[in-house]
């Protein structure tokens, strides 16, 4: 058994453990901190992240065949379905909610209702394009010109739907914000903005907004690791090449910036004397560096993910049970600690689980 397997059959005997648990307190885990699960601080069940708990569970029962975590991931199904009739919760992140979730279910297991629960998530998400050119990220009437490039993620949820159902507006859609991000998010140097505003009514930019980084014009490394993957993806899904060539140049900057141990600070710009760690842009960079690395057949994308990987096992598990989760030091945002600085992250987990599935080959790849 490699390290890898080793990590994998670890990760899959603490949460054996600790999913229970979720489902006793009958919630969603955001993060874990002081021995328990903590629901997310905002929107309930209709927070952004709650499809990586069910995909987490979808990763871990495609791993070991345990019913244990096919039961806990449909019970959260039920909780995120639930979500499409209180509604005012959901924004574009749908993608990230339902491809995990009820995408997940249907993909390994058939489930019919899955299936039109993860096209009824496209079809709401498809209410928020904007002809123009976008995917709206969030409500409100300041921000109906936002989109961010977490969305780039997101895309992968339509080419789902029209592979569903023949229907190429979806992919249509996909594609022109796919454009759109490669125009207006992409910089000279490989690194990606994290918040446009565009006219809503032209489409034209209309200005750059910090986001969750360190500091308008920064490299906040969770949003580099989002338009890696998501490029990459945008490739898998059509072959266009344009999108190989951003994930290449988004990866190198990636690349240039890991740290001597392995590990990922949260924006790459921040003050060289500030300790701020986020492993959950490390993680998913190295999922996305790896389906590159296939992608582009070139063997530096796999060693950076190698890297990157060994950093998190080599500093970063905690497989103890004074904790739920596995993975620490993530942090969800540079300014705003209320969301979790340098603490275990769920879909920091989900991210470790999917890269160690891809190392000892059981990885669903939930994102196709």
């Amino acid at each position: 058994m490699n390290r890898y397997q080793e990590a994998q059959a670890k990760m899959i005997e603490k949460f054996r453990r600790t999913a229970p648990l979720a489902a006793e307190a009958d919630l969603i885990p955001y993060k874990s901190e002081g021995g328990k699960w903590i629901p997310s601080p905002f929107a309930g069940d209709g927070w952004w992240t709650g499809g990586f708990w069910p995909g987490l569970m979808w990763q871990l029962y495609k791993a070991s065949g345990d019913e244990l975590f096919r039961r806990e991931a449909l019970r959260v199904e039920e909780k995120l379905i639930g979500q499409f009739r209180v509604f005012r919760e959901l924004n574009h992140d749908v993608g990230f909610m339902y491809l995990l979730s009820c995408g997940a279910n249907a993909k390994l297991t058939g489930n019919e209702q899955a299936g039109w629960d993860t096209l009824h998530a496209a079809s709401l998400m498809m209410g928020r394009f904007n002809p123009k050119g976008f995917f709206r990220a969030w409500d409100g009437e300041d921000k109906r010109g936002y989109a961010i490039i977490d969305c780039m993620m997101n895309l992968s949820l339509l080419f789902r739907a029209e592979r569903m159902t023949g229907d190429p507006r979806f992919a249509h859609a996909a594609r022109i914000h796919a454009d759109t991000t490669l125009r207006e998010f992409i910089r000279p140097d490989g690194s990606c903005s994290h918040i446009i505003e565009f006219d809503p009514e032209t489409g034209k930019r209309v200005a750059e907004h910090g986001g969750q980084g360190w500091a308008l014009g920064g490299q906040w490394s969770r949003g580099q690791a989002w338009g890696l993957y998501g490029f990459t993806l945008a490739y898998l899904n059509t072959k266009d090449a344009r999108y190989l060539d951003a994930a290449e140049r988004i990866a190198q900057n990636f690349i240039a910036h890991i740290r001597p141990d392995g590990l990922t600070d949260s924006d790459f710009c921040q003050p060289k004397d500030e300790e701020r760690i986020d492993n959950l842009a490390g993680a998913i960079a190295a999922c996305g560096l790896w389906e590159l690395a296939g992608a582009a057949g070139k063997d530096a994308y796999r060693d950076a993910a190698l890297r990157l990987t060994d950093g998190l096992l080599d500093a970063c598990c905690d497989w103890t049970e004074a904790r739920c989760g596995v993975l620490t030091k993530c942090t969800a945002s540079y300014h705003d600690d209320g969301a979790g600085r340098h603490t275990n992250i769920t879909y920091g987990d989900y991210f470790l689980s999917e890269m160690l599935g891809k190392l000892c080959g059981t990885d669903p790849m939930l994102w196709i």
